[in-house]
């Protein structure tokens, strides 16, 4: 039988042999195929780490960082982080435009601790109450109007039957929070109403 003549078989020169042993180097793995034993053996792994201590600290470090991260885009107003009440781009007008005016509401918790303050000194509390009263009377009525206002804006903007339930309770208890403590945070200055 004739033999097919390989190119590879013709006779090398010292050039040519170290340049193919440095390519089947480089080509090859450089080790032996595993056994079906050794494969397996890497596979497995504890199902619960040998180490519960360091295996714990890590998992409370990991979830930290996520929870770190989750409070920080939920403070900044990122979509993704936000619960489901305030997600939506109704409510984030309605975050805008609440964040843009100054509410009778803001003032209702400091008015409440020096009411609190006040009911310390003897004749000044019954005042002191009524005046609680009065404000709080007020900062309804602020809540109430304000709610009518946004239906009307979102209407204007969205569509009429585009308003989403649960809006004007929404803008009501946004408005009666102080600024510093509203979450998402204010993304706009004072009197920069929303178009």
């Amino acid at each position: 039988m004739a033999q097919a003549r390989n190119p590879d078989s013709a006779p090398i020169g010292s050039d040519d042999a170290a340049r193919l042993d440095d390519e089947q180097v480089a080509a090859g793995k450089g080790h032996a195929t595993p056994t079906r034993r050794e494969r397996e053996a890497l596979n497995q792994r504890p199902l619960v780490s040998n180490d519960r201590k360091a295996a714990n600290k890590e998992a409370r470090a990991k979830m930290a960082q996520t929870r770190e991260r989750a409070r920080l885009g939920m403070a900044n107003g990122e979509e993704r982080y936000l619960p489901m009440r305030d997600r939506g781009v109704q409510r984030r007008y309605v975050r805008d435009y609440i964040d843009a005016r100054f509410s009778a509401g803001e003032a209702l918790i400091p008015l409440m601790f020096l009411v609190i303050l006040s009911s310390f000194i003897p004749g000044v509390d019954v005042y002191s109450f009524l005046v609680l009263w009065f404000f709080f009377a007020i900062a309804v009525i602020d809540s109430v109007a304000l709610g009518y206002i946004l239906k009307k804006k979102i209407e204007a903007k969205f569509g009429e039957d585009k308003f989403e339930r649960g809006t004007r309770w929404y803008a009501a208890m946004r408005a009666l929070q102080l600024r510093p403590m509203r979450l998402p945070k204010p993304q706009v200055k004072r009197w920069k109403y929303p178009v």
